[in-house]
């Protein structure tokens, strides 16, 4: 691990900040790390209105999508709801397809089966909807590189509205409208909305054409905060505004589906994190294991009964898809030191064999233990299909677009992507990958980096600090959980190994007499000596609350010890 401390704005305005706000010089320091430098902007922060939110006129083509499913509603016609299997697609889904139906009820779903029909738009799907005299789609979370696949809806008479968060290909699609902020002639002001959130959006759009408020929509902030969390975009401007009260949704009022997942696994507040490691996972098996429409039906239930059965068939998948993970993970592990490639600047492997819904999964397990940009296979069809995942601070679509000339089709963002491949191709591609990877990547991003906040002694953790640390949440990429480092602490003699073959640490530390505070570290227990005997050691840790029988403690949750 190596760990990069992050530069300390200028005194002054730590002062200034600080003097603004009343609060501590440490509080303006993690305020100012975040691009809050104001009294103005700090209250935005702490204190997320829906009032905050950009009117969704600003987004281009969204008065021609409006326009076009109001004359869709107003001639009665058949509109599919159609989006990707993953939890940002299925999210989407049930939101654009819950809200028309809330009056009007001439609208289906379409989630494409991960295994038949692949990523995004489908023929198959445009044929349905052919077939179906369905006259309109609305494609979420996909479909701004389906420059072909819209122009045959187009001929078979079928018109297309696009909401998308990827970035578009040199061509558009000839859809009605195209909804994307990331579009190059989009002047939205906020363009890392996640595709539901885009959804979102036009609902908020379509709403106020019926003099609805965005209070009217806060029950559909669950799904939109869901999303947000498992797709793994900044938790920043509009996205924390959504998420903020999208977790206020599920912690108070959560549609049917989500109650029956929490029902499961009894916990009674969620945080962001519990929606991604938690949530997410569910939602996504279905997509995995089975079929998204699975996850759609489960977030559209509105009888609580029948979705505890949905949410038992979804967990059933879930396991599944646990077991399989697992194992895969282990083969692929296997493959890569037997080809000798442990040394290479990437991860690229290969087995027909592979389940399909699992390999992006495995492709972020390989990441965790060799850090490098990393591309699972096996076989879907006729051709080859991948998930790639990088590490920090590569993008890896654009190592993508440097092997064009072997894919296929592909498609994603900065840190995961997918694509297909012919099978003849795959060894120029792996080739070629490790090439473009080795010539393009700062080397220091190979070793696994902990970016630290700023150094902090034991006596600053007070109940006050974590108070306002809380305040900072939702947590996620741009709003990370604060990281400190403490030097010089020592342990206080009771340090162990705790768990399974003493695998996790635990420990109380002291500092210059002041402590002890507790802390535990995950899968850190082979860090035991480093304490033992009282020698002073420098960690890494965020601070976090530890209940206990009732009581609640502050601790230190340990990143790493040097």
């Amino acid at each position: 691990m190596r760990w990069t401390i992050k530069a300390k704005p200028e005194e002054e305005k730590i002062k200034e900040l600080a003097s603004a706000l009343n609060v501590e010089d440490l509080v303006a320091q993690l305020l100012l790390q975040r691009g809050i430098s104001t009294f103005e902007e700090a209250k935005l922060f702490f204190r997320p209105q829906l009032s905050d939110l950009h009117d969704p006129f600003l987004m281009k083509d969204m008065d021609i999508a409006v326009a076009r499913i109001e004359t869709a509603i107003n001639e009665g016609e058949n509109i599919l709801v159609f989006g990707d299997y993953d939890v940002d697609g299925t999210t989407a889904v049930a939101l654009m397809s819950s809200y028309l139906l809330s009056f009007y009820p001439n609208v289906a779903t379409y989630i494409p089966d991960r295994y038949a029909e692949g990523y995004g738009v489908s023929y198959k799907g445009i044929d349905f909807a052919e077939d179906n005299n369905f006259s309109l789609i609305i494609a979420l979370d996909c479909g701004v590189k389906a420059v072909d696949k819209v122009a045959y809806a187009k001929e078979k008479g079928v018109d297309f509205i696009i909401c998308d968060h990827h970035r578009p290909g040199d061509t558009l699609p000839d859809a009605v409208a195209i909804l994307d902020p990331k579009r190059s002639d989009c002047t939205y002001p906020y363009d890392e909305l996640c595709g539901c959130g885009v959804g979102f959006k036009l609902i908020q759009a379509l709403g106020s054409r019926q003099g609805e408020t965005i209070q009217d929509l806060i029950p559909y902030l669950d799904l939109v905060a869901t999303a947000i969390g498992a797709d793994i975009v900044p938790i920043t401007g509009e996205n924390r505004v959504l998420a903020y009260y999208g977790l206020k949704v599920i912690n108070s009022d959560p549609r049917a589906g989500f109650k029956a997942i929490i029902n499961q696994i009894k916990k009674s507040v969620l945080t962001i994190t519990d929606v991604v490691f938690v949530i997410a996972p569910r939602i996504n098996a279905a997509g995995r294991m089975k079929h998204g429409q699975h996850a759609v039906n489960l977030l559209t239930e509105t009888n609580q009964a029948q979705a505890e059965k949905f949410a038992g068939e979804i967990e059933k998948y879930n396991i599944d898809r646990r077991g399989l993970d697992q194992e895969i993970t282990k083969e692929a592990l296997t493959q890569i030191i037997e080809n000798k490639e442990e040394e290479g600047f990437t991860s690229v492997v290969y087995k027909e064999t592979w389940h399909k819904g699992v390999i992006g999964i495995v492709a972020s397990r390989l990441t965790e233990t060799y850090y490098r940009p990393t591309l699972v296979f096996t076989k879907s069809g006729d051709k080859l299909a991948a998930s790639a995942r990088s590490v920090k601070g590569f993008d890896v679509y654009n190592a993508l677009e440097g092997c064009a000339d072997y894919i296929e089709q592909f498609g994603g963002h900065k840190y995961a992507a997918g694509l297909t491949l012919l099978e003849d191709q795959y060894n120029n591609f792996k080739h070629q990958f490790e090439k473009v990877v080795s010539e393009t990547i700062d080397p220091n991003l190979l070793i696994p980096e902990i970016a630290v906040d700023m150094q902090i002694e034991i006596k600053d953790i007070t109940p006050k600090l974590m108070r306002i640390i809380k305040q900072f949440e939702p947590f996620g990429p741009e709003n990370m959980t604060p990281v400190f480092m403490a030097e010089n602490i020592q342990d206080s003699g009771y340090a162990k190994g705790v768990g399974e073959e003493g695998k996790h640490l635990k420990f109380a530390v002291t500092q210059n007499g002041y402590g002890p505070i507790g802390g535990i570290g995950f899968n850190l227990g082979d860090k035991l000596p480093m304490l033992t005997g009282r020698k002073p050691f420098s960690a890494v840790f965020s601070i976090d609350e530890n209940e206990w029988q009732g009581n609640v403690s502050l601790q230190l949750k340990l990143r790493d010890i040097k």
